[in-house]
């Protein structure tokens, strides 16, 4: 069997670092892009799986910039693109009723440009292959719980496009969307809160996360994993929440 080509945009820490290994693991060729290089995790994921991984630096919400790496991912990948994964996104932003416009056009840039970025450089390769593409958007942009208004707009509209795509793809391409709730990662926003104030946190977990707990990064990657394979081959136009039952309200 082939080996399938996954492209990670945002792969490099967090939750995309965990879907890079799992994917590794899962003996799949992977292509990850990010901003900002990080040498010694390059190294050692070479010298660990050789030839299955390949790097590229570039800023995924402009489009020109993205738009130069893909011949370089189409010439590693001879010209096969089974997975896209679009992990790009950033939280941060003030709580008041009133942003800025610069705090809006970050936001907005940050967690949607780059997904649609994303699917509009590479939906052509993927429709080639019958591939699999999932955007990861957040509970956020489901209700609101108090995150920045630009934050929850911006995954709200990650979710629609998914599922518009998804209708237009049809039989060709399966396309879906990954809420995830409060995961904590080394050195993220969630643990740093959790060392500056524990009591609280641990609080916050006990009223309003039913399974008490953080989610972990490699919980997602587990997911991700299962949507880009052939065990969800009847799954597309979702929204899949990961997030402890934290938002398992009923809307009728």
């Amino acid at each position: 069997m082939k080996k399938l080509n996954a492209i990670i945009i945002g792969g490099t820490k967090g939750i995309g670092l965990a879907i890079t290994e799992n994917f590794l693991k899962e003996n799949k060729i992977v292509h990850v892009i990010s901003r900002n290089r990080n040498l010694k995790l390059e190294n050692r994921l070479r010298k660990q799986f050789a030839n299955s991984i390949f790097f590229y630096n570039c800023d995924a919400t402009n489009l020109e910039e993205f738009s130069l790496i893909r011949n370089n991912i189409l010439d590693n990948s001879n010209g096969n693109i089974d997975i896209i994964v679009s992990n790009v996104g950033n939280g941060s932003g003030s709580l008041g009723l009133n942003q800025d416009n610069n705090e809006w056009n970050y936001s907005w840039s940050v967690n949607f440009d780059s997904a649609y970025n994303s699917y509009k450089i590479f939906i052509e390769d993927i429709i080639e292959t019958k591939g699999v593409i999932t955007f990861i958007s957040s509970i956020a942009g489901i209700e609101d719980l108090g995150a920045p208004i630009s934050y929850s707009v911006a995954k709200s509209s990650v979710i629609s496009l998914s599922k518009s795509i998804s209708k237009r793809v049809g039989a060709n391409v399966r396309v879906n969307t990954v809420a995830p709730g409060n995961i904590i990662t080394k050195d993220g926003t969630w643990d740093l809160k959790m060392q500056k104030n524990p009591t609280k946190i641990k609080k916050m977990l006990r009223e309003k996360v039913p399974l008490r707990r953080f989610g972990k990064p490699q919980e997602v990657a587990d997911l991700i994993s299962f949507l880009s394979s052939d065990k969800a081959k009847f799954i597309t136009g979702a929204c899949i929440v990961i997030d402890g039952g934290q938002t398992n309200k009923l809307n009728i």
